[in-house]
């Protein structure tokens, strides 16, 4: 679908929400409510916006951003990084004291995934936060005060064509939002892609090694405002998989939106996408995100796999290598509309 074409189908609903969006503007006070109603209105139009926009996003290849209350998704020039940073895999190695790692919560879905979304409904006494290098990764990443980054990360337990016959080849697949990625001062939204256990052969076109048999690809990305930490509770992030069709990352932070969108045959991993790890972690290279004292941040994992069945949630499980120093509570799941699992991580 064309950029107008795009512009046509959500026209309609642009002026509708433009028009909701004066009338709670100009709405007065009603007898016995508080000034507050029209700021609750506010956010709730907001948060419909991001849901439609999350679960919407445009159909084509290529980079888009979105502005509230516009219900239109406007292509922007993608971007490649010269130097790309990767987000590893994890290592099992035991420290029961960070979250990540292969020590985190994970939705089990019923079928395939084809969409999970992360929110974070409750983020309480977070003021500081600051990524640090870890040694069993050899201390790399992007580092420092408000450095970290949100993944949505699949499994990697099943094989696809991508492997191309490799014996023990797996794929795995990660949507991320990290600062600084390419430009300090830039965010980039992006998919990362890798080949499990390739081997010591080359990999394929386009694929760097990671030195440990592993092949990863970054995708162009989507540039976006670098966050603090302070603003957690307004992030989300979406990733979606169609077979023989696109891949799309969905970064929002309340007020606008930003999307990339590629090819699902890079690894094809909606052929095998049944668990998705949903988290706030350090950015890349294996780094962890150190929290103050005194933090408490809930994680919300929404997954679309046509079924109401609420998810399975497994502990001491996860496949990124980035971690936090937050400690996991209970973690407890709902099905409906949207399956979750939803828990609470605290220092």
């Amino acid at each position: 679908m064309s950029p107008g074409r795009q512009g046509f189908r959500y026209f309609a609903l642009t002026c509708v929400a433009a028009g909701l969006t004066s009338a709670f503007a100009a709405s007065p006070v009603f007898a016995g409510e508080s000034a507050d109603a029209s700021v609750d209105a506010d956010a709730v139009a907001r948060e419909s916006w991001r849901s439609f926009m999350t679960q919407n996003p445009a159909s084509e290849d290529g980079c888009f951003q979105a502005t509230y209350p516009s219900y239109l998704w406007e292509k922007v020039q993608c971007k490649v990084a010269e130097h790309p940073r990767f987000h590893p895999v994890a290592r099992k190695f035991q420290n029961l004291e960070v979250t990540g790692n292969g020590n985190d919560f994970v939705a089990q879905a019923t079928g395939l995934i084809s969409k999970a979304s992360g929110t974070f409904p409750t983020v309480t006494g977070v003021k500081t936060e600051s990524s640090v290098g870890v040694a069993a990764f050899g201390g790399g990443g992007i580092l420092g005060p408000n450095e970290f980054s949100l993944q949505i990360n699949s499994n990697f337990t099943g094989t696809t064509a991508a492997c191309q016959g490799h014996s023990g080849c797996t794929v795995w697949q990660q949507f991320v939002y990290a600062p600084d990625f390419a430009t300090e001062g830039e965010a980039a939204v992006f998919i990362e892609s890798w080949l499990i256990n390739f081997g010591s052969s080359s990999c394929p076109r386009g694929f760097e090694s990671d030195g440990e048999g592993d092949c990863v690809i970054n995708s162009a990305f989507t540039a976006a405002p670098d966050e603090p930490i302070t603003a957690l509770g307004s992030l989300t992030l979406s990733g979606s998989a169609t077979s023989g069709g696109n891949d799309v990352v969905v970064f929002s932070n309340g007020t606008t939106a930003f999307s990339l969108s590629a090819k699902d045959s890079v690894v094809d991993i909606a052929q095998v996408w049944t668990q998705a790890e949903f988290n706030v972690v350090g950015n890349a290279g294996g780094s962890r995100a150190n929290f103050n004292k005194g933090s408490s941040v809930t994680v919300k994992l929404a997954l679309t796999d046509g079924s109401s069945s609420a998810p399975t949630c497994i502990a001491d499980d996860g496949t990124t290598g980035e971690t936090n120093n937050l400690t996991l509570h209970t973690c407890s799941t709902a099905g409906g509309s949207t399956p979750s699992i939803q828990f609470t991580e605290s220092d």
